[in-house]
């Protein structure tokens, strides 16, 4: 996040400063309908998304709701402001207002401790397990690396059970202390959704459904895809499959739903911001969470690092409950991101200006969420520097991408080198079932002269392993649209016989819930 230089303005008499700050405030919304449909045009193209959703909220009134593009590229039908997205990550606010009413229910409390609800929890460390509380589920402070265990989750075929997931918690090894810094987690937001079925008495989805977006009126809404009451107006999911931006199979897992189920529209969405932005009130002042829940949401928890950021003159950055806290142009921001296979989404708030801004996307291009985001809250802030973001951002995705681009296709010349030493591999040396403790068997089999690799538990882990180097395989997944393709280096006992297995990703810009890197396989048959 980056800063102007308005600050050089503010050198005189506080008189001035005072009215210039005014100034600023009143003729702040400079952006027009016109302009926002021409931002949005833009950024359907240059990032290559089918259809975007965007809502404007300003002085707890919406300005602005539309939809650009298309739902589906195999329908062609058009998004408008009613079209549900898989809103992904942005339910996690949601998981933490649940929280919040039981908390003002005297039903439970953020320092209680996680045992105390869920007796059969337990982390890598019996202290951690001793002293976790339900504020450790919500602040990604857990000692757990960024993204631990998602591949319960993800690719989306995966058969673990909240039971499940429960229980392997025990097996993910922290990377860092417990408290001591910020490592994004999915996992523990789904721990917080059981607790919220075990205090309430009723599922996460009914509980979100009942008891906040009915009050708010959010009535196209559902906690889960599974639940929609009417489907004739949900985007599908996209994503690139070998270099063309295609249709993918939706995401259904439901074990997941309070870190990340929701399905919502920006006109749904858009009273909840108003609801944020009035510390819980909506309605005729009735109240869904108290003022002093909804503190502790937007008050820092857990320290984020901040790099130079000139542009937003952005000093301070943290995690609170639920939502992520910066200072941008000497106003609080908060705000989420949300992804989920083939839909990415974003909502951002600067409740001092009573801003809010909703973007949702049915295509994996956060680049196209931050673009338009950024380009509407400059006009709120008054920045005249001219900043395109829908060519910083297009100039720096090309060339993230072209730096991973990079890396696979040397990967893959490798690969074509090693062929003839392929040829000669003992494919029984390899073959066998290998045991990880959280992700369970994967099964190393011979298929017509080549090897496949199979995790039991997750069938879309599935693919060829081809030679890379020595004892190193890369792994070319079947279901491509991952963009995840893995390293496999097996490990030898004394007798030259296969004793392990461990993953790593092959491009850098591999999602980070393909935590493959935590997998260690040992050979059992």
């Amino acid at each position: 996040m980056q800063s102007t230089k308005l600050s050089h303005h503010f050198k005189f008499i506080a008189l001035f400063s005072f009215l210039l700050i005014a100034a600023i405030k009143t003729n702040a919304q400079v952006i027009t309908i016109d302009s926002v449909d021409r931002l949005v045009e833009r950024a359907l193209k240059s990032f290559n998304v089918p259809g975007i959703a965007v809502a404007i909220v300003k002085d707890d009134k919406v300005v602005y709701a539309k939809g650009y593009g298309v739902r589906s590229l195999n329908t062609g039908k058009k998004v408008d402001e009613n079209t549900l997205f898989g809103i992904a990550s942005n339910s996690k606010a949601f998981t933490v207002a649940a929280i919040g009413i039981l908390s003002d229910e005297g039903k439970l409390k953020l320092d209680d401790k996680v045992t105390d609800y869920i007796p059969e929890f337990k982390m890598y460390d019996p202290y951690v397990t001793a002293e976790f509380t339900i504020r450790d589920l919500l602040t990604h402070r857990s000692g757990l690396g960024l993204g631990a265990g998602d591949l319960m989750d993800f690719p989306d075929s995966t058969d673990f059970t909240m039971k499940d997931v429960i229980h392997n918690l025990r097996y993910l090894k922290p990377a860092s202390s417990f408290r001591s810094k910020y490592d994004y987690d999915n996992q523990l937001y789904k721990l917080a959704g059981e607790v919220i079925a075990r205090v309430s008495g009723i599922s996460w989805e009914e509980f979100i459904e009942t008891r906040i977006m009915k009050p708010l009126g959010m009535t196209g809404s559902s906690a889960a895809y599974q639940r929609i009451k009417d489907y004739s107006n949900v985007v599908d999911a996209h994503s690139p499959v070998d270099g063309k931006v295609v249709v993918i199979p939706r995401y259904l897992s439901t074990t997941g739903n309070a870190a990340g189920g929701i399905y919502s529209s920006v006109t749904d969405l858009s009273k909840w911001v108003i609801m944020q932005m009035n510390n819980g009130k909506y309605g005729d002042g009735k109240q869904l969470f108290s003022q002093a829940i909804h503190w502790q949401m937007w008050s820092p928890q857990t320290i984020i690092p901040v790099g130079q950021s000139p542009y937003y003159n952005t000093h301070f950055a943290a995690y609170g409950l639920g939502w992520g806290l910066a200072d941008v142009k000497g106003y609080k921001q908060v705000s989420h991101t949300g992804g989920i296979d083939g839909m990415v989404t974003q909502v951002m708030l600067l409740p001092e200006l009573k801003l809010g801004i909703i973007v949702l996307t049915n295509q994996a291009s956060g680049a196209a969420f931050t673009a338009v985001t950024n380009q509407i809250k400059d006009s709120y802030l008054g920045l005249k520097t001219g900043r395109d973001w829908i060519k910083l951002l297009s100039d720096q995705e090309k060339a993230n991408m072209g730096g991973a681009d990079k890396v696979t296709a040397n990967v893959w010349k490798q690969v074509e080198a090693s062929k003839k030493d392929a040829a000669n591999v003992d494919a029984k040396l390899y073959t066998g079932t290998y045991h990880d403790n959280w992700l369970g068997d994967a099964v190393i089999s011979e298929k017509n002269g080549q090897l496949w690799f199979n995790v039991k538990h997750s069938p879309k882990l599935s693919g060829q392993m081809m030679l890379y180097k020595g004892n190193t395989f890369v792994i070319k997944w079947v279901y491509r649209s991952m963009e995840a393709d893995a390293f496999a280096l097996f490990s030898f006992d004394e007798n030259g016989k296969s004793s392990g297995l461990k993953l790593k990703a092959v491009s850098p810009a591999t999602d980070f819930s393909f935590d493959f890197q935590d997998l260690d396989f040992h050979k059992v048959n």
